[in-house]
């Protein structure tokens, strides 16, 4: 069985969501999905969620090609998350292409940049709406 894992924070949740989620999945058998916490996201990242972890996670496992969602708290714990659910593959959107490439050498993972649907992201949601990160 091939593990895949990805992290992301999914808030608004849309069809670029899905479309990554269903990507990653068809790398393997089992899909585990980091979900930036409420914290680490206003903390670490600069940005404050629209739905709360719990809404978040509620809406991310009524996804078919999820399996496992587990909480992302830190930028470190991606290396031990890949060891503890003994992942094979590590995706991520194009957009962070080259930033986790490090995770191979540390882990054995292979390290998968996925293209991004261009027509749509959460950031281009919130300016339609009016709201901001922060």
């Amino acid at each position: 069985m091939k593990r895949v894992i990805t992290y992301g924070t999914f808030d608004l949740l849309h069809y670029g969501h899905i479309n990554l989620l269903k990507q990653a999945k068809a790398f393997g058998d089992f899909l585990i999905v980091g979900l930036s916490t409420d914290a680490f996201n206003e903390q670490e990242k600069g940005k404050h969620s629209f739905f709360s972890y719990e809404m978040r996670k509620d809406l991310l496992s009524s996804i078919r090609y999820v399996d496992l969602i587990i909480p992302e708290e830190n930028w470190e714990q991606k290396a031990d998350d890949i060891r503890r659910y003994e992942a094979d593959i590590f995706v991520m959107g194009d957009d962070w292409e080259g930033k986790f490439d490090y995770l191979e050498q540390e882990t054995g993972v292979k390290v998968i940049y996925v293209p991004r649907t261009p027509e749509i992201s959460s950031t281009q949601i919130r300016e339609m709406l009016g709201t901001k990160d922060s």
